[in-house]
């Protein structure tokens, strides 16, 4: 139920020529796709969060393409998404060369990389970003690309949107249970080799699994012990007090585990009506408190924006496929952002 994104690659050596090039923020990348010019430089480093907001960004494109247009004013809401930090997601293709370019671009700017990884085998369970390694060796190989590109350099790592909620929802069948939890506990177990990379480890929704103890098991077989904690909200719109109420359920269980919290885009809830209906490219929704560290709760580690916004969570009421950028929708969500 998570898009998956684009173009990381191309995003990931663009960045690195930038900052290699200009060796801070202040410059942009050129793209070579129709129509782009140079990305603006990122301009909200002053919101409390560390991280790294890549400056050939679909957003920041997407701002210098209507600043030509003359949409100036649709320009000037939609860098309310381009001038923070989201997330990025490694993909298939040179997952080595993806988490090296991202992480050398945010070390160049004094910031850490926050990537998102979403490669399980059998993967959404064949829904929308259905996909994934096509086994368990595959997925073994990925992943130790995915920590050589990491290195030595910082970085906060999302591990997993979906692989766990979906053995408790039971929609990944019984049969791939025990691979599932073996390849969550090398993950971690490898990423947590890393010196200076922070793994929480995805465990759904407020609105997704409602009893949060159901999940206290698969956490735990998964090792959370040896994660920074867990993720709540990946892609989804849940308020950020229903997803603290649900976080700190969870977090007694776990012996005061720590979580972070996506609000990319639940400024103004989920969409009225079942989980089902309400989670693919709901209308009227809104940007969340941006990317924070300061959350005024010890268990709290952030506030992120784990899901880019203005990416499709699929071909639902009129969206593109899952991870494609549509910027109508991101405009709408920029419009309609929380105070």
């Amino acid at each position: 139920m998570h898009g998956t994104n684009t173009g990381p690659v191309r995003r990931a050596a663009c960045a690195v020529f930038a900052f290699g090039l200009l060796a801070a923020l202040l410059g942009g990348c050129l793209s070579t796709g129709k129509g782009r010019g140079v990305a603006p430089a990122p301009s909200a480093a002053m919101s409390g969060a560390p991280f790294w907001v890549n400056p050939d960004s679909e957003a920041a494109h997407q701002v210098a393409k209507w600043k030509k247009d003359g949409r100036a004013d649709d320009a000037r809401l939609l860098e309310r998404i381009a001038s923070e930090p989201v997330a990025e997601w490694i993909d298939v293709d040179d997952p080595e060369g993806q988490a090296r370019g991202f992480t050398e671009a945010a070390a160049a700017a004094g910031r850490r990389a926050l990537l998102v990884l979403y490669n399980i085998p059998h993967r959404d369970c064949g829904q929308y970003s259905k996909g994934g390694a096509a086994d368990g060796n595959t997925y073994r190989a990925w992943l130790n690309e995915v920590a050589a590109g990491i290195g030595n350099r910082e970085a906060t790592v999302i591990l997993e949107p979906d692989a766990l909620t979906h053995i408790v929802d039971g929609c990944t069948p019984a049969r791939y249970h025990e691979e599932r939890y073996a390849l969550l506990m090398y993950a971690i177990d490898t990423l947590k080799t890393l010196p200076h990379t922070k793994v929480y480890l995805d465990a759904g929704n407020a609105g997704w699994v409602r009893d949060p103890r159901s999940l206290v098991g698969p956490l735990q077989r998964a090792d959370i012990a040896r994660a920074d904690g867990f993720a709540l909200n990946t892609s989804n719109f849940y308020t950020t007090e229903a997803n603290k109420a649900y976080g700190m359920e969870l977090s007694t269980d776990l012996g005061g585990k720590h979580f972070v919290i996506d609000t990319s885009r639940n400024g103004r809830g989920p969409l009225p009506g079942g989980h089902d209906e309400a989670w693919c490219n709901p209308p009227g929704r809104g940007l969340g408190v941006p990317p924070t560290t300061h959350t005024a709760d010890r268990h709290i580690d952030a506030y992120l924006w784990i899901k880019r916004p203005g990416d499709s969570d699929g071909p639902c009421k009129g969206g593109p496929a899952a991870g494609t950028w549509w910027p109508e929708y991101a405009l709408g969500l920029a419009r309609n952002a929380a105070p």
